[in-house]
């Protein structure tokens, strides 16, 4: 049935009366023209754009009314599609928790590997003429190379700062896992300039898997050094796999919800993750001022190993911080889990690194920096080049 109100309105301009045409081409100097300038106007304000997207968010997840309006019998056939989907929600849950177990079958192989690259980059173990036998691409670009580029190679690396001090005495594969570390842009923002010197002395991360409850533990092996006393800092992460009661069909396979660090013993006055600050106060009454010294904490990767903890009472909401935190952490845990130990190399290579953790070339960023310099700058006019002529486009020309 059509809706009058609809039908009242006139489909064409003919249909308008003279009196309507007349009003629209005061208002808009030409009928329609006018109104689609001001709309033009208002959808380039940010102000209105932001407005718009605030009030159509609440439309967002809201029934249009179509389920509602359709007959019982119908209502009653799309319960039982979603009882259906119910089962195969649960199947899925249970699919996911035989790929665990697989994992956990495959790690046991995997530890082998694991094992043996250990040894190569700790210097436990010299691999032989065969164990190297790989094809390299860099091998073949160095006999390609000419005397003046290696020549100039050089020179480059003597006015650069000296990236490393490894020669063909060198043992192992020093800084292995600092370099990965700096690599990847996920672990890079985490790691500060104070946490290198004791990130040289990871030699390993190791995976563990468990079943009961589904989980894994990742562990950072670490040598002697000055900074703590601990042989290695663990991370516990827990995962679920069932869909929620509350909200099956959310669910999308294992996710980690829960973690747990541990307790780094840090030798005195080592501590990175915590710094000393000295703030004045004053007395209220008396007007007297003392200085006191206050401890807070430090922006380091070693706050990894504390994190926030979880409410056990899964009802207890929590602050948009610590879930920002832990969503972050999980986020982390689960890239060194899948990525980084799987093959470490390839990212110590780089090899393994996704397109956006490249840079743009100079040359790209150098044209959009042109541009920004002119939009900055006050005195700058579109309609002149840089010459200081007036130039303006056939097509802005004034009609």
């Amino acid at each position: 049935m059509a809706d009058p109100e609809k039908a009242a309105v006139p489909t064409n301009e003919e249909e308008m009366s003279e009196e309507e045409m007349e009003d629209d081409e005061e208002e808009g100097g030409g009928g329609g023209g006018g109104r689609k300038e001001l709309v033009d106007k208002l959808m380039k304000d940010p102000q209105v754009l932001a407005a718009l997207q605030t009030k159509l968010r609440r439309f967002l997840g809201t029934p249009s009314g179509y389920i509602s309006s359709l007959p019982v019998v119908v209502k009653k056939r799309i319960k039982a599609l979603k009882k259906l989907q119910l089962q195969y929600t649960e199947l899925e849950a249970d699919f996911y928790k035989d790929v665990h177990a697989l994992e956990v079958k495959y790690d046991k192989m995997h530890q082998e590997l694991y094992d043996k690259r250990r040894k190569v980059v700790n210097a436990e173990h010299e691999p032989n003429e065969e164990e190297c036998d790989f094809p390299s691409d860099d091998e073949e670009e160095e006999k390609d190379l000419s005397k003046d580029m290696e020549e100039k190679a050089k020179i480059e690396d003597k006015e650069d700062a000296k990236v490393h001090d490894f020669d063909e005495n060198t043992k192992g594969i020093p800084e292995f896992w600092l370099t990965i570390f700096k690599n990847v842009d996920l672990l890079a923002e985490m790691v500060q300039d104070y946490d290198e010197p004791i990130l040289k002395h990871l030699t390993d991360i190791q995976l563990k898997f468990h079943d009961q409850p589904m989980g894994f533990t990742l562990e950072f092996m670490f040598t002697e050094n000055e900074y703590f006393s601990n042989k290695s800092l663990n991370k516990y992460y827990e995962m679920k796999c069932a869909p929620d009661k509350e909200d099956p069909f959310s669910f999308e396979g294992p996710e980690i919800f829960k973690c747990k660090g541990c307790t780094i013993d840090w030798k005195k006055g080592k501590n990175v993750t915590v710094k000393t600050i000295k703030k004045k106060q004053k007395h209220k009454s008396r007007g007297a001022v003392r200085t006191i010294t206050k401890t807070v904490q430090n922006d380091s990767f070693f706050n990894f190993f504390n994190p926030p903890p979880v409410p056990e009472d899964p009802s207890e909401e929590m602050d948009e911080d610590t879930q920002a935190l832990l969503t972050a952490d999980f986020e982390i845990g689960h890239y060194i889990r899948e990525r980084i130990v799987p093959r470490a190399v390839l990212f110590y290579t780089g090899e393994a690194l996704d397109d956006e953790d490249f840079e743009e070339e100079e040359g790209e960023e150098g044209e959009e920096g042109e541009d920004d310099e002119e939009e900055d700058d006050p005195d700058y006019d579109p309609a002149k080049d840089k010459s200081g002529k007036d130039q303006q486009p056939p097509e802005c020309k004034q009609q």
